[in-house]
């Protein structure tokens, strides 16, 4: 009865093989590659719509009646402060002054008789050969005479003015507009349509309109209420095509519109070769402030859970993952900026997202440290 005992025996060799066969290792952590987050420098840049506008606009206008001689300038031209632009008929005018300018000569004349007999008949009350009524009177006839000289140097001096604005000349330097009269029109003085517009066009205003939405914001995010105003502008024209001369900003609304809730910005822009014309759609970029310790997170490390929150994965000093709910203020540049959930020194997980779960254990590679900079807001 050998047979049993064989099997017994073989039975128990193959126990023993089995016992001496080694567990096989735990595998190993997973490898997800993260970014040290570090306090950046954002620059706040807002894109506005705009329109152009003359920096001086000067209405020309007659400031006596008379009809027109000649039209003394090119329409569109570019004219100098003090320019001629009409001549007038002044005719009457030119009468006018010289009957004054008579009128003065006849007062200058009178005063120059009052003041000889004034001063003969002080010599003479000397020796009794008149009364002193007599040069009681003679001396008012002299203050008399003089007060109608200064009164016809007035009338002349009118004359004179009324004669000069039969020439009609720009108050200001700048392009001229088309003209609405033309030679042998009758012009009234102070009449409501101006004879021509002069536009001072360099340098020139770009109006600008920001909800005050995005100003309660950027008071939130940049530091109160206290934003620089005088800041660079670089303007877009209305083809796409960068402005070559930068702007400042210049001027902040101090209200806001009820019926639109936005208020005013404006900027003024440098316009050596008269491209901007008055009127023209254009965008501008400013700057409207600065933060210092902006937490800018990559896109790609940001996910929204049903509800739309943000998540983002974090490597703890343990090395185990934790989920973080981040809110977001907006994108700058492939980045988001992070209001609240991650603070600076903390590692964000970048890559292998899919591959982990909160709690577990990682091992974190460096994914690059040139993906934190400083950026750029550019809200459009």
């Amino acid at each position: 009865m050998r047979f049993p005992y064989i099997l017994v025996l073989v039975a128990s060799a193959s126990i023993a093989a089995c016992g001496s066969e080694e567990q096989p290792p735990a595998p190993p952590p997973p490898e997800v590659g993260v970014i040290t987050l570090a306090s950046s420098t954002v620059t706040d840049i807002r894109n506005l719509p705009g329109r152009t506008s003359a920096y001086v606009i000067a209405e020309v206008r007659p400031q006596v009646t008379g009809i027109i001689e000649k039209r003394l300038f090119e329409e569109g031209s570019e004219v100098k402060a003090g320019q001629p632009l009409y001549q007038l008929d002044d005719a009457l005018y030119r009468a006018e002054y010289e009957s004054r300018k008579a009128a003065l000569a006849k007062a200058q004349a009178t005063f120059e008789a009052a003041k000889l007999t004034a001063e003969r008949q002080s010599k003479l009350v000397r020796i009794n050969a008149v009364s002193a009524q007599d040069v009681e009177n003679a001396t008012v006839a002299q203050h008399q005479a003089e007060a109608d000289v200064a009164s016809a140097r007035a009338a002349l001096r009118t004359a004179e003015v009324n004669l000069s604005y039969a020439r009609i000349t720009s108050p200001i330097s700048g392009r001229t507009s088309a003209s609405r009269f033309t030679q042998g029109a009758l012009v009234t003085a102070n009449q409501e349509m101006p004879l021509t517009t002069v536009q001072q066009l360099d340098p020139i205003y770009v109006d600008l309109q920001q909800s005050s939405s995005e100003l309660l914001r950027l008071r939130q995010e940049f530091g109160g209420s206290n934003l620089n105003q005088s800041a660079p502008v670089v303007i877009t024209l209305e083809n796409g095509v960068r402005y070559p001369h930068p702007g400042e900003l210049k001027f902040a609304g101090v209200s806001v519109d009820p019926q639109t809730g936005s208020f005013a910005l404006r900027a003024v822009v440098p316009n050596p070769d008269r491209l901007l014309l008055p009127g023209m759609y254009v965008r501008a970029v400013l700057e409207r402030g600065q933060r210092s310790d902006a937490v800018l997170a990559p896109q790609r490390a940001i996910t929204r859970d049903a509800k739309g929150n943000g998540l983002a994965l974090v490597v703890n000093a343990d090395n185990k993952i934790e989920q973080r709910i981040v809110t977001t203020v907006r994108t700058i540049g492939d980045q988001w900026l992070v209001e609240n959930g991650l603070q600076p020194g903390e590692r964000i997980v970048v890559e292998g997202l899919q591959k982990v779960q909160p709690g577990m254990t990682v091992t974190a590679v460096d994914a690059g440290a040139g993906e934190q900079r400083t950026a750029t807001a550019d809200a459009r």
